[in-house]
């Protein structure tokens, strides 16, 4: 994990915008500036004076700030989708903590959704990965991020001889000697059984489009990259640039894209509608929960808690949940 290296907040802004003045016209500029601004105002409100000391708790209370502001839904929305942007880039210059973007929520609404893939976007993407990309490395991690709802570091520890063909299975192990660790240590290890579609793309990206590698312990990866192991940045940028609707549909953002700086597949993280690896579990789980599988093969199979789960994971609305509940009742 790299070293933050402090920066003030407006001084974070400045660089942000500069960066981005090539790539926008002056009126998105003007519009992101505002955006940011009301972040700035709540730093200096709060005697925050340090990038590095942002962390999700404190975009949390940004959020109830700026919604006891007596401003629009909306525009808390549109608000914290710029702020998000914009610790997505702080992430990239160590400002602040990796993965700090993925905890701002933005509410949903009309023109927004959660901070997770929905169903229908995950399915119309891997039918465009199956058609245009079949089993390429991309194709391959999408698909099991989206069917196994694991960690971006589980996906990652794979080894090529953790995948079983036969038994149609991978077997997840706590490595951290080896620099894989799993979030839950040992607790975290168990066998990911996977279905026959899941287990042929599998097969076939390591026949066909899996490149030979060992990283810097001898061990040979599942994902691979020219360096090895493939890395957890390299990760989330493959999650950002294949989550844009562009990639396998239209915008819903009524962008140019000669004018969007999300076109560029290096600053993929700029759309609002691109997700990092972490919302695709999400977006996983709650679509297992919705087709009734059980909580506890949920829990077992993602490895999180039922308390986390209902609390950090469930999207499920209590309509949603009710519904379910009536079935199971109405068949005793």
């Amino acid at each position: 994990m790299p070293e933050l290296e402090p920066i003030e907040p407006t001084q974070a802004v400045d660089l942000y915008l500069n960066a981005k003045q090539s790539d926008v016209t002056d009126k998105t500029i003007e519009n992101i500036r505002y955006d940011l601004s009301t972040f700035t105002d709540w730093c200096d409100e709060k005697d925050i004076t340090n990038m590095n000391d942002v962390t999700g708790r404190s975009l949390h209370e940004y959020r109830i700030w700026r919604q006891d502001d007596d401003v629009s839904d909306a525009t808390v929305r549109k608000n914290l989708s710029s702020i998000r942007v914009f610790i997505r880039w702080c992430e990239s210059i160590d400002a602040v903590s990796e993965g700090l973007a993925d905890k701002i929520l933005v509410p949903s609404g009309n023109s927004s959704r959660d901070e997770k893939l929905a169903a229908d976007d995950a399915t119309e993407l891997l039918a465009y990965l199956r058609k245009f990309e079949y089993a390429s490395r991309e194709h391959t991690m999408l698909m099991l991020l989206w069917h196994t709802g694991i960690r971006l570091g589980t996906l990652r520890s794979f080894d090529l001889d953790d995948y079983h063909p036969r038994k149609q299975a991978l077997d997840v192990r706590h490595r951290p000697e080896t620099e894989t660790p799993l979030k839950n240590q040992k607790r975290a290890e168990r066998t990911l059984a996977v279905s026959d579609d899941v287990a042929t793309v599998l097969s076939d990206y390591i026949d066909v489009h899996r490149k030979d590698s060992a990283d810097d312990y001898g061990r040979e990866p599942l994902f691979t990259s020219v360096y090895g192991r493939i890395s957890e940045s390299n990760i989330k940028e493959v999650c950002y640039r294949l989550t844009r609707p562009c990639t396998y549909g239209s915008c819903p953002h009524d962008r140019d894209p000669d004018d969007c700086e999300a076109t560029d597949s290096k600053k993929a993280y700029a759309c609002p509608s691109s997700v990092s690896a972490h919302p695709i579990r999400r977006g996983s789980i709650t679509h297992h929960l919705l087709n009734d599988v059980p909580q506890a093969a949920v829990s077992d199979r993602c490895n999180v808690s039922s308390d986390v789960l209902d609390k950090h994971y469930d999207r499920r609305t209590k309509d949603q949940k009710a519904e379910q509940r009536r079935e199971y009742i109405g068949e005793l």
